[in-house]
């Protein structure tokens, strides 16, 4: 999944000081719980190192940078097609595309319906104040970019793979460092944390679940309004691909991907939505467990796709 990225360059240092004595000998040192030091500068730089190589280590993430396969090797073994059910394919927490999630994607008018979908996702992002903070610049073709990436990891050939070849370089600076972002997923991270259009203070501050349940919700709306609903075994399987790929951008926000999949599908929900100003006036700085109670039971915990005792999205039902 592709956050809001192509962020400009951007300093990301503020002034603050550390709230414990720094031991003799170690002044200027930076601590490494809070990312401060005596000289009263708080860098982001280690943390978003950190962050970034977390990132770096994920399978999905790691499958893309080995760059574009020839399609039919992109593909694992052919299961015979399912009627009404098509488990999550992810192997070694990696998604794994085949024939079955191709012809999903195919049926739906591939990339064609997936740009009017992700188009019309950003049309939405871009209206939402809190959402839009993380897009520095809505001239890049964020859409295009999105659809390419969904079309390819449904096995619809390398579109995502073969753009990247060819995207120009935009860079960032963090801390003394400048970085190249927005070539791939974890870069596109990088740069979203820093968009200048955020909060100096949020500057740098890590995806949380209340940005992921308001990304979700818009995702889904779009995805109604695009008319994907209608395909009932598209949308049962790609709701279960948001629940796993959202979890690299918060580790505690897949419990909500079905919830946000629901809210659209209200009128009033979209009705107060826009007369508060196209603020989620239910999600922001709704602290997530007082969020995960209004859940239904079933809904409120999620394992991963190693637990032993597989859960929602991963069930081999």
């Amino acid at each position: 999944m592709v956050w809001m990225q192509f962020c400009p360059t951007v300093s990301t240092k503020r002034q603050q000081k550390a709230p414990h004595p720094i031991p003799e000998g170690m002044e200027g040192a930076i601590c490494p719980i809070t990312g401060l030091s005596d000289s009263g500068e708080l860098t982001r730089e280690v943390s978003s190192k950190v962050a970034r190589e977390v990132l770096e280590t994920d399978p999905d993430i790691l499958a893309e940078r080995l760059g574009s396969r020839d399609e039919e090797a992109h593909l694992v073994s052919f299961k015979p097609a399912r009627e009404k059910f098509l488990p999550l394919q992810v192997s070694n927490s990696a998604h794994r595309s085949n024939q079955e999630t191709r012809r999903l994607v195919r049926d739906i008018g591939g990339l064609q319906t997936l740009r009017r979908f992700t188009n019309l996702f950003y049309t939405k992002s871009f209206a939402d104040p809190h959402l839009d903070r993380f897009i520095a610049d809505h001239h890049h073709p964020h859409g295009e970019r999105f659809a390419s990436w969904i079309a390819e990891k449904f096995g619809d050939g390398t579109p995502w793979s073969n753009e990247r070849r060819t995207r120009p370089e935009t860079t960032l600076v963090i801390g003394r460092q400048v970085y190249a972002v927005s070539h791939d997923r974890s870069s596109a991270h990088v740069a979203a944390w820093n968009s200048p259009k955020r909060e100096a203070h949020k500057r740098g501050d890590h995806f949380k679940p209340e940005d992921a349940r308001v990304w979700m919700r818009l995702h889904f709306w779009a995805a109604r309004e695009a008319g994907l609903f209608e395909y009932e075994l598209f949308i049962d399987y790609y709701m279960r691909f948001i629940g796993h790929f959202i979890s690299v951008y918060s580790s505690k926000s897949p419990p909500f991907t079905r919830e946000s999949a629901r809210w659209s599908a209200n009128p009033e929900n979209i009705r107060r939505y826009v007369s508060s100003g196209n603020n989620m006036v239910d999600v922001i700085g709704v602290p997530v467990e007082t969020a995960l109670a209004t859940l239904p039971a079933n809904e409120r915990v999620y394992t991963g796709s190693k637990h032993h005792q597989l859960s929602w999205p991963y069930e081999l039902r």
